[in-house]
Order: C-alpha cells, then sequence, then structure tokens
C-alpha cells in the first residue's frame, strides 16, 4: 500500500527520478522543484508579525500596506500616525500659548511703569551704562495704619533720601555698585555747599545734576523707590531673606530680628534698611546692609520660583513698575538688565577721608577723599577696571 505513494514526499529526492506508479514526470519528476522532490514548494516559514513579501500571491503587486519583511510601518502623518500628529499639534499650539502670554505679559507690565523722571541734558558721554538709584523717605500712598506699622512717622514734606547708590554696568568685568552716604558734603548746582541729600528735595533732576557734577560720570537712567512701594515689592515676591550675625532691635525703625536667617516681611525689609541705630558708624553700616538686601532682591525676584509661577511673576512685575520711579527713556528690558546687574556686582562705598566733617552751615556731614574718589570714577568713566584698594564690599551689620 505505501508503494502507491511517491517516494521523497518525506524528504528531498536527489535523484530526480520519477516517482514509482507512473507519476507524470512534469507533476513530480524532473521538471519538478529539485529540493523537495516529489512535492511542491513550500513558502518560507515567516517570524511573528512579519508580513508576506509581495510575489505571484498577490499577482506581482505589493499589499496596500507597505512591503514586506519590515514589519508594521508607523507613518508620521495620517493612519495609524495619528497620535503623533496630535502631539505635534497640542505642542505647537502650547508653545504659541505661552509665546503669546510671554509677550502680552511683556508689553503689560512695560505700560505699568512709572516714569515721571526727565533726564537733564548732558552732552558728556562716559563708558558703559550709569544707573542713579535712590531709596526716598516718601509716605505718598500709605495709610495711617501702614504708617504706624511702618514705624515712619508723619513727614509728608519734601523728600530726602535715605539711600543713594550709582550703578555702573557695561564696561570692562562686573558691574560696580558705589553707595554715596546721603550726608555727602557737595556742590548742588544752584545751592552751593551742602549735604547731598537735600538735592534730592529739589527733585531727581537737581539730584542727578549733581551727581554727574561731583562724579564726572553721564547718568543714563534714574530709579528711585519710596517707603510703601519697597513693602509691596517684597510681599509680592514672598520675603527676602537676610542672614545676620546678631540679633538686631531698633525701636525707631521698628525692627527686631534674631541672630540667623529670617525670611523679611515688606514691614520688616524696611525696617531693617532704615536701620542706623545699631550701629557705631550709623549711616556708612546701614549702606551696606542696603547693598545686601537689595542684591538679596534681585537674586529673589529673578529666581525659577517667582519667574516660572504666572501666579508670583505677573503680580510682581505689576506692582515692582508701578512701585518705583524712573526716566521717561527706561523700559522694561533695561529693568531687566539692571536686576541681573544688581544679583553680584562689585560693592563699595565712595572713598572718605571724614564721616563727622564739621561744616558752617549743615552740621555734621561726610567728606570725601577726593584723590581716591576721582581715581574711582575716573575709571568707571574710562571703562578700566577699579583698583582693588578701593572696592571694599559689603560685609552685613
Amino acid at each position: 500500500m505505501s508503494d502507491d505513494w511517491p517516494q521523497g514526499w518525506y524528504q528531498d529526492d536527489r535523484s530526480g527520478a520519477p516517482a514509482r506508479g507512473g507519476s507524470p514526470q512534469g507533476t513530480y519528476g524532473r521538471n519538478a522543484p529539485a529540493r523537495n522532490g516529489a512535492w511542491p514548494s513550500q513558502p518560507p516559514p515567516a517570524s511573528y508579525g512579519e508580513r508576506p513579501s509581495a510575489g505571484p500571491a498577490y499577482g506581482g503587486q505589493r499589499p496596500a500596506y507597505g512591503g514586506g519583511g519590515g514589519g508594521r510601518r508607523w507613518r508620521f502623518w495620517g493612519q495609524p500616525g495619528h497620535r503623533g500628529r496630535r502631539i505635534v499639534t497640542y505642542l505647537v499650539t502650547l508653545i504659541v500659548i505661552v509665546v503669546l502670554l510671554v509677550v502680552g505679559s511683556y508689553f503689560y507690565i512695560n505700560g505699568k511703569i512709572n516714569r515721571p523722571v526727565t533726564l537733564p541734558a548732558d552732552t558728556t558721554a562716559t563708558a558703559g551704562t550709569n544707573w542713579l538709584i535712590t531709596g526716598d523717605d516718601s509716605r505718598n500712598g500709605l495709610s495711617r495704619t501702614q504708617i504706624d506699622q511702618d514705624h515712619v512717622g508723619f513727614d509728608f514734606g519734601t523728600s530726602n533720601s535715605d539711600s543713594i547708590m550709582l550703578l555702573h554696568m557695561g564696561t570692562t568685568g562686573k558691574p560696580v555698585l558705589v553707595s554715596i552716604p546721603r550726608d555727602s558734603y557737595v556742590d548742588i548746582p544752584g545751592m552751593g555747599m551742602n549735604k547731598i541729600n537735600a538735592a534730592l528735595a529739589g527733585g531727581p533732576a537737581l539730584l542727578i545734576k549733581t551727581i554727574e557734577a561731583t562724579t564726572g560720570l553721564q547718568i543714563n537712567h534714574y530709579m528711585g523707590i519710596g517707603f510703601g512701594g519697597l513693602v509691596s515689592v517684597v510681599n509680592q515676591v514672598g520675603g527676602v531673606q537676610v542672614c545676620l550675625p546678631a540679633p538686631l532691635k531698633d525701636p525707631d525703625s521698628g525692627l527686631n530680628l534674631p541672630k540667623g536667617c529670617s525670611n523679611l516681611s515688606g514691614t520688616q525689609a524696611l525696617a531693617f534698611v532704615r536701620d542706623r541705630h545699631s550701629f557705631a558708624t550709623e549711616d556708612l553700616q546701614r549702606e551696606q546692609d542696603q547693598r545686601l538686601f537689595l542684591e538679596a532682591l534681585m537674586k529673589k525676584a529673578t529666581s525659577p520660583g517667582v519667574y516660572l509661577n504666572p501666579f508670583t511673576a505677573l503680580p510682581f512685575g505689576s506692582t515692582a513698575a508701578s512701585s518705583i520711579s524712573v526716566d521717561k527713556g527706561t523700559s522694561l528690558w533695561d529693568l531687566y538688565q539692571v536686576s541681573q546687574a544688581l544679583k553680584d556686582p562689585l560693592t563699595t562705598t565712595v572713598p572718605i577721608a571724614n564721616p563727622n566733617y564739621e561744616t558752617s552751615n549743615a552740621g555734621d556731614a561726610v567728606l570725601w577723599d577726593r584723590t581716591q574718589a576721582l581715581e574711582l570714577f575716573n575709571d568707571l568713566a574710562a571703562g578700566k577696571a577699579v583698583p582693588a584698594s578701593l572696592i571694599t564690599g559689603t560685609k552685613v551689620g
């Protein structure tokens, strides 16, 4: 019975001889595929997930879903890659929204900037960009409750300055921040020799003229802030951390801080930058504390926790823009640049010859060391690096 089966059905018939039983040669004989003998060739085994290649079974045409042997081909656009298209659409939409929010916020805050100050005409150009930064004792906008809480009294007369700083940026090395003591005895245009603090009573323009005449530097921008503005800005940023080597307590300013690090509220910050009675050198130490605080404020305001949080960044930017007074040519971009410069500048106080100079018309005043002061300001005017001997640095009281 087995003789009725063709030989080689279960193994290769390498002889090519016709099968027993008279099977036609054209079917199982010499014309049959040599490898499989009597049985027709079978397609090679396909791995899992592999598409059959184009061939006779498809009439010589490739299947509609792609070529064989390569597995499923994911297309970026259309089926089955429609998820990729959706992801790209979402990303593009998100980017567009973020850009619109950033641009819109920029113009919104830029429009909120208070620009009441007109810079005096000056044809003397010096190197870099110079900012005159002042903190005055204006109580404008403060309620009776705020005045009591902030211990600032009821002096609503002409403004005086509790802080005068000159920031030089844009030339050799790091920015330089110079404190100018408010009792500096200088020549005020139209008023003669007096404490520089009196110049602010004539308005920012007179103070700018006085600084330019005394230092030889061109003032490119002005920025001032009052008591209420400082409190609002610090509160909006969530407080500013200050670390003290010893506790500070000053009944006049209302300051009461422990040794170590504290996150100061707006009221505490105002008391800290006004305190001078805790120190033997009074104003000279207060100036260092003011520089330290300003640097800490800028670092906090430009930290990722603030500018990446729209619920903090936008209110802070809006409050800061409306709380300060700047010159008419100041833009939000200018304020951003100055904030970056104030994060880590070289700091010093103008060289002093006598901190208790007796005057005939203004009581005790601060007399500059004119030789060293001119060296400092001449180097800044020329864009040269200031000698290390003139950079005294900042140390908290």
